[in-house]
């Protein structure tokens, strides 16, 4: 006994000392971590104190020269400067400043330099649009980026976003962004009217800052299109704070500029549309570190990472304005992508190669030949669906404005990176081309801003045919062969239809009563498209619903093919069995239906809705009518 006692109290004491053991070691850490965290702290002391943040010891300090960059610490009013920029063509031309001021926090965590021109040049233009990223330079050292203005001022008066904060922006440059959906519902049947109505409610144009300051927007030049279209690609581009201008049609001419390279102070352009239409913003470029660009002071989207074309440009000239004077200019060659955009500058790679989709549009007018446009479009979850937009638009117009009475016939494919397609082909009357845009665009927003899975766009092409014709219809008169009937029976419905300017067209429709139908009343449906469809989303909406994105693109493709051409005729009966999802279980027995449509479920299910249909090609668009009548089954 007194052997385990001796033993006990040995593991005790070995107990003791592994737990003071223990304790001493994390007292060690403990004052380690508070040391390093007092250390850390002194840091951010230093750099608040400065006015910049932590950010600054990434990139930005690993490649700081003192010889080469001027910190904002350094500069005072009063300090002679200089920028340089394009006026015209090529050409990097220097710019004399003033330093006016110097402004901590114009922004949480940014500064800015106040700087006016003194060249007579920029006396007279006033600032300019375009200007975003020409360096500006004190003691022969790079200070920033010219980025903001304030508009109608009667000074070439600028606001310069230092060096030091745009140097960050490439140490995000392998952070993963992801921008905030559209608030679509996918919950609900898809609505093109209804997706196009959001998007436009939720694009936010750029804020004025302190004092009605703003950043200068950059010229976006637009070539290729017909006035209306640019007024069209004006009023969907100017939200993400673009000047949508018209440009002198197409690229520079490389013969004339050959072997032209970014560098500090020249042209620098994104081509959203290149080819056939040319859609290009224009700013200038700041710095250039090995392949490392940086441009404009402030952001294009502002959203982080980006996958956009880079390009070099000309200026043709200087457009003086009393509002905003701007650079018309074009683009020249793709030379690298951008791939950061923040509030400070955007940030691309020389050589790296940016997505883009082929677009191929094909139009067929009645008194013109054959055309086809073709050009490629940035690949962005903001941007792609409203170019699509304004080129398809722009494309059909260039031939000519729509005459008083017309058709459009169309084809449309939408081909995905994953092997899938959204494909369709339809027609409208006396609408221009609002049906077409209204399909494809909203198409474009849900695969482009979906919540299931990332999916990139491999092509588009439209094939557009424009008649002088006015196919619209309506229904005259429905009557039925009898309105009293037996299981097994035929009945006749006939049809009478008035088209524009056309003579009173007669269809019919035979239909057998299903055997083994109960004796009553019955809704006969006789209707259009427009109602036909409208049938099918209350009765089947999940035929319109998308849960991933399998059943994504097969709700567009029943969505959008449904032909406008066509007279249904629709026997409505007793709904059967259930529809779990988009999964049809019409033959499901009774008793397991009821079981299936217990509320706990989590799965969306509904009764399956039965009818017996037909349908005519009529060869016109049938406008808004129903009509609807009941037969009665007897015993």
């Amino acid at each position: 006994m007194y052997k385990r006692s001796i033993e006990y109290r040995t593991f005790c004491l070995l107990l003791c000392l592994f737990i003071l053991l223990v304790f001493a070691d994390t007292l060690c850490e403990a004052a380690q971590i508070s040391v390093l965290s007092n250390i850390a702290n002194d840091e951010l002391g230093k750099t608040a104190a400065s006015g910049t943040t932590s950010r600054n010891n990434g990139f930005a300090e690993s490649i700081w020269d003192s010889s080469k960059y001027i910190s904002i610490d350094e500069i005072k009013p009063g300090m002679k400067a200089y920028c340089l920029t394009c006026y015209k063509g090529t050409e990097i031309e220097k710019f004399d400043l003033d330093v006016i001021s110097v402004v901590r926090n114009i922004e949480p965590n940014r500064d800015a330099i106040l700087v006016q021109g003194t060249d007579k040049r920029f006396i007279y233009t006033g600032p300019v649009a375009g200007c975003s990223g020409s360096p500006v330079y004190i003691n022969d050292r790079l200070a920033g980026a010219m980025a903001f203005a304030w508009p109608l001022s009667k000074d070439p008066l600028y606001g310069v976003t230092p060096i030091k904060e745009m140097l960050r922006v490439s140490s995000a440059e392998k952070l993963k962004y992801k921008k905030n959906d559209f608030a679509f519902d996918f919950s609900r049947p898809i609505n093109f009217a209804e997706i196009d109505r959001k998007a436009a409610a939720q694009k936010a144009a750029v804020t004025n800052s302190v004092s009605d300051a703003s950043i200068l927007p950059c010229p976006l030049i637009i070539s290729g299109l017909p006035p209306e279209a640019c007024e069209k690609a004006t009023a969907l581009l100017e939200p993400y704070g673009l000047i949508p201008v018209s440009g002198f049609g197409g690229n520079a001419n490389t013969s004339e500029v050959q072997n032209v390279q970014l560098a500090p102070g020249s042209v620098l352009t994104i081509p959203l549309v290149h080819g056939d239409i040319e859609m290009a913003v224009l700013g200038t470029v700041t710095e250039i570190v090995d392949d490392r660009v940086y441009g404009f002071g402030h952001s294009m989207l502002g959203y982080g990472a980006v996958d956009l074309p880079m390009a070099t440009g000309q200026v043709h000239t200087i457009v003086s304005n009393l509002s905003r004077s701007f650079k018309l200019g074009s683009p020249i060659e793709i030379v690298g992508a951008l791939t950061t955009d923040e509030p400070t500058a955007v940030f691309g790679r020389i050589g790296a190669k940016a997505q883009m989709i082929p677009l191929t549009i094909k139009i067929n007018r009645f008194n013109a030949e054959t055309r086809i446009f073709n050009c490629r479009l940035a690949h962005n979850q903001l941007l792609t669906a409203d170019l699509l937009h304004s080129v398809v638009y722009g494309a059909v117009l260039s031939l000519g404005a729509f005459p008083p009475d017309h058709t459009i016939e169309y084809k449309v494919a939408i081909r995905l990176q994953n092997g899938k397609s959204i494909d369709f082909e339809n027609m409208s009357t006396e609408l221009g081309m609002a049906e077409v845009i209204a399909e494809s665009k909203g198409s474009v927003l849900l695969l482009l801003n979906n919540p299931f899975e990332e999916v990139g766009i491999k092509s588009f092409d439209f094939d557009i045919r424009i008649l002088p014709k006015n196919i619209s219809s309506h229904i005259w008169s429905v009557d039925l062969s009898d309105s009293t009937v037996k299981a097994g029976q035929q009945i006749q419905v006939d049809v009478v239809l008035e088209s524009y300017f056309l003579e009173k067209k007669k269809y019919q429709f035979s239909l057998k009563i299903p055997e083994g139908i109960k004796p009553g009343k019955y809704e006969l449906i006789v209707s259009g498209s427009s109602e036909y469809e409208q049938h099918l989303r209350k009765n089947m909406p999940y035929k319109f619903m998308a849960y991933d994105m399998t059943t994504l693109i097969e709700a567009l493709n029943d969505a959008l093919r449904i032909d406008r051409d066509r007279l249904y005729c629709l026997l409505v009966l007793p709904p059967g069995g259930i529809a779990v999802e988009r999964a049809e279980l019409p033959d499901l027995p009774a008793t397991k239906t009821l079981i299936m449509q217990d509320a706990t479920r989590s799965l969306k299910i509904q009764p399956y809705p039965i009818w017996l249909e037909k349908s005519l090609r009529t060869g016109t668009i049938i406008v808004t009518d129903r009509k609807t009548m009941h037969i009665t089954v007897e015993e």
